[in-house]
């Protein structure tokens, strides 16, 4: 295990049992990434290989997408679209500066020697303040998995926040957001709530147990201006091997019925998670983050 004090707290690098080049990085015994420096091409968390199928899904397999990750951690997903697209051109914005460069140590981009991936930039600031910064449809994929522990900050839940993701966006871009929840949902269907106001079409990914809500976990939505690849995302989600589901149209709006959207004016933050859902074990397999 490796540690080291950051601006967010205590970083934890735990080696994985069952992958040889794998780890885990935990904030203050939170867990934030799982990544195998030798298969960038493997997601280890339910929620990641959600936003993986997103970013198979945005364009034509294989050809260069421009994304923009909102939350670095340990930049896996960022890993993904380099290893599977070729040649696209990323950034990737994470406010806490000494864990990118504890990041860039320990979990480099380059492995036995190989050439450090091109087209990845990683940006130190605000992940709002920088997204109000990008040029208008200069994204296909924007991807929001802002946690700062186990929570997202208010001003980045916000109807302003989604609307200067809109703006950044192509579109037939797709805006991916992790959202952490529990019983009753209440923070979810606000989310959703939100997004639907904004754009033309939206979905919700989760496990089954977290959409009827009885238990704390991670739920993706998915937004965009245009056409989302509803049957092919739906396909792959209940083909993971902890199958997920999927709901959009009339069931995504009876799901958030009566829920009113988040407005700066009204901010909410996404709320804490049991104490008992970061209780984990080294050679364990965290599901949420």
């Amino acid at each position: 295990m490796i540690r080291q004090r950051t601006d967010s707290g205590l970083a934890e690098l735990v080696p994985d049992p069952d992958r040889l080049h794998a780890w885990t990085l935990l904030i203050d015994r939170i867990p934030q990434s799982h990544v195998d420096l030798e298969d960038p091409g493997y997601l280890e968390f339910e929620y990641m290989r959600r936003l993986g199928h997103l970013a198979d899904l945005v364009a034509a397999p294989g050809e260069p997408i421009r994304v923009l990750h909102l939350g670095g951690g340990g930049l896996t997903l960022a890993r993904y679209v380099a290893a599977t697209r070729p040649g696209s051109w990323q950034v990737a914005v994470e406010s806490d500066a000494a864990l990118v460069e504890f990041v860039r140590q320990r979990l480099p981009l380059s492995q036995g020697g190989r050439r450090p991936r091109a087209g990845l930039r990683v940006r130190v600031g605000d992940a709002r303040a920088i997204l109000e910064q990008a040029k208008a449809g200069s994204y296909d994929l924007v991807i929001a998995d802002l946690f700062a522990g186990a929570t997202t900050a208010a001003h980045l839940t916000s109807a302003e926040f989604d609307a200067a993701t809109a703006r950044t966006l192509t579109e037939r871009g797709i805006y991916a957001v992790n959202i952490g929840d529990g019983p009753p949902l209440a923070h979810a269907k606000s989310r959703v709530a939100t997004a639907t106001r904004l754009f033309a079409q939206a979905c919700l990914i989760a496990d089954a147990a977290v959409l009827k809500g009885r238990r704390f976990g991670n739920l993706v939505l998915a937004a965009s201006r245009g056409e989302l690849p509803l049957a092919d995302l739906e396909r792959r989600v209940v083909a993971d091997p902890l199958p997920g589901r999927l709901i959009h149209g009339t069931e995504l709006t009876r799901f958030a019925a009566g829920a009113k959207p988040i407005t700066d004016a009204s901010p909410q933050a996404s709320p804490a998670p049991p104490a008992s859902t970061f209780g984990i074990r080294p050679a364990t397999r965290p599901t949420t983050r």
